[in-house]
C-alpha cells in the first residue's frame, strides 16, 4: 500500500478493534470450558487480567516507540534479528487463523440455538462456519475502513447481552444471597493444576490485546493512538470478563454448563424463558461475528507485513487498488478452511476448547518474545528506559511461561509442530535472499 493512502483507523476504531477482538466468542463459550474448575476459574481470571495488563503495557510502550505495521513481528525483529522475527511472525499468524476457527465455531454454536438443524445435521456446522469466515474475508478485502465501521457497530451490540447477564446475576444475588451460588467455596481445592489450567483457558479471552499494533500503517497518529487504545481496551475487557463469566459459572449447575453449546443463553433462559435465551443467542452470534471481523483483518495484515519485510514470499506483499492485502487474506483463509474441515466431526463445545488452547499456545510464544524484546530494546536505547517497564516486562514474561504449562501437553505439542512447519518457509526465503 502506498504511503499516501489515507489513515483509516482513529482511537475509537482502534479501541473497538481491541475490545471487539477480545470480546468475541470467548465470553460466551468459556463458561462451559471453565465449569469443571469452579472458584479456580475466578482466580484464573484475576491472574489472567493481571498478566494481560502487563502484556498490554509492554505493547503500549513498544508501539509508542516503534509504531510499525506487523506489531509483534516488527518489535521482535528489531530486538533479535530476522530469524527471531520470522518465528514470532509465524507463531502469531498461526494464532490468528487458528483462533479464527474457534471464534467462528463460537458464533455458529450460538446460531444453533436459533437454527437447531445446525447442531443436529452432521457436518452442517462446518459449512456454516466456513460461509461465515469467507463472507468476512470478502468484507475485509473491500477495505480497512469498512471493516473498522463493522467493528464499531458490532462492539456496541455485543455489550447488550453482557449487561443483561450482569443485571440478572445482581438480581439473583440480591434475592437469594450466597444461596444463589451453586459452586460452594472449598479452599482446599484452590490452586494446583486446576488453577493453572483455568488460567490458560481464560487467556484465550484476552488474546487480541495487541490488535491495534498490527495495522499501524492504517492508524492515525499511531504513536499516540495505539498505546491508548491498547491499555483502555485490555482494562475494560478484563473487568467485563471477570464479572460476566464468573457470574455464569458460579450461579449455574456445573453439569448444565459442561456440554452446553450456548452456556450464556441457557443461563438467561433458566430464569427469563426461551425468548430471552434466543435473544442472547442472537447477540452472542453478533458478538462473535464482530470479533471474527477484526481477527480476519489481522490474519490478512500479518502475512502482508511479513512479506513486505522480506520474511514471507513477495507475492503476499501485493495490495489491491483499495490498499487491502487480498492475496494474504486468501492464503490465511485457505489454511483456516483446512483446519475447520479436518475437525468437523468434533462437537462444537469440544472443538472450541481444543482450538482455543491451540491458539493460546501459539500466542504465548509471541507474547514471551515481545516481553524479552522490550527488555532488549530498552537496553539498546530504542525504547525509552524505565524501571517500571523493566519490572512489567519481566512479569509479562513469567506470566507467558506460567500459562504455557497450563495449556497442556497436547496443545503445546501441536503448537511446536506448527512452529516447525514454518522452518522450510524461512530457509526458502533466506536462500532466495542470497540468490
Amino acid at each position: 500500500m502506498s504511503s499516501s493512502s489515507p489513515k483509516a483507523l482513529g482511537f475509537w476504531m482502534c479501541s473497538a478493534l481491541v475490545v471487539g477482538n477480545m470480546i468475541g466468542s470467548g465470553v460466551f463459550m468459556l463458561p462451559a470450558s471453565l465449569a469443571p474448575y469452579g472458584w479456580n476459574g475466578v482466580l484464573g481470571w484475576i491472574i489472567t487480567i493481571a498478566g494481560g495488563l502487563c502484556l498490554a503495557f509492554v505493547f503500549a510502550r513498544l508501539s509508542a516507540a516503534l509504531p510499525r505495521e506487523g506489531g509483534p513481528y516488527a518489535y521482535t525483529q528489531e530486538a533479535f534479528g530476522r530469524t527471531a522475527g520470522f518465528v514470532v511472525a509465524w507463531a502469531y499468524w498461526i494464532s490468528l487463523w487458528v483462533g479464527n476457527a474457534a471464534i467462528a465455531t463460537g458464533a455458529v454454536s450460538y446460531l444453533s440455538v436459533l437454527v437447531p438443524a445446525i447442531a443436529k445435521t452432521p457436518g452442517l456446522h462446518a459449512l456454516v462456519t466456513l460461509a461465515l469466515i469467507w463472507g468476512l474475508i470478502g468484507v475485509n478485502c473491500l477495505g480497512a475502513r469498512l471493516a473498522g465501521e463493522v467493528q464499531v457497530v458490532t462492539t456496541v451490540l455485543k455489550l447488550l447481552p453482557l449487561a443483561a447477564v450482569l443485571g440478572l446475576s445482581a438480581w439473583l444475588l440480591g434475592r437469594d444471597g450466597a444461596a444463589a451460588i451453586t459452586a460452594p467455596l472449598d479452599t482446599a481445592q484452590l490452586g494446583g493444576p486446576g488453577l493453572v489450567a483455568a488460567s490458560a483457558l481464560t487467556l484465550w479471552a484476552l488474546l487480541g490485546l495487541e490488535s491495534a499494533t498490527v495495522p499501524a500503517d492504517k492508524v492515525k497518529d499511531p504513536a499516540r493512538t495505539i498505546p491508548r487504545a491498547t491499555l483502555f481496551g485490555a482494562a475494560f475487557t478484563g473487568v467485563v470478563y471477570l464479572l460476566v463469566c464468573s457470574a455464569v459459572v458460579l450461579l449455574s449447575p456445573p453439569d448444565a454448563l459442561k456440554a452446553s453449546n450456548a452456556p450464556m443463553a441457557e443461563f438467561i433462559g433458566r430464569f427469563w424463558g426461551s425468548g430471552a435465551a434466543m435473544a442472547v443467542a442472537a447477540f452472542a452470534a453478533i458478538s462473535a461475528f464482530g470479533a471474527l471481523n477484526g481477527w480476519v483483518l489481522l490474519q490478512g495484515e500479518m502475512p502482508y507485513a511479513m512479506a513486505r519485510g522480506g520474511v514471507f514470499p513477495a507475492v503476499l506483499a501485493k495490495s489491491s487498488s483499495r490498499g487491502t492485502p487480498v492475496r494474504a487474506h486468501l492464503v490465511s483463509g485457505l489454511f483456516l478452511t483446512v483446519l475447520v474441515g479436518i475437525n468437523y466431526a468434533k462437537s462444537m463445545a469440544d472443538l472450541f476448547t481444543f482450538i482455543a488452547l491451540l491458539a493460546t499456545t501459539a500466542s504465548l510464544f509471541t507474547y514471551l518474545a515481545c516481553a524479552l524484546g522490550a527488555l532488549k530494546l530498552q537496553k539498546d536505547g530504542l525504547v525509552p528506559g524505565s524501571r517500571l517497564l523493566t519490572v512489567v516486562a519481566i512479569l509479562a514474561g513469567f506470566y507467558a511461561v506460567f500459562t504455557l504449562f497450563g495449556a497442556g501437553r497436547e496443545a503445546v505439542m501441536w503448537g511446536l509442530v506448527l512452529l516447525a512447519a514454518g522452518l522450510p518457509v524461512h530457509l526458502l526465503m533466506r536462500r532466495t535472499a542470497r540468490a
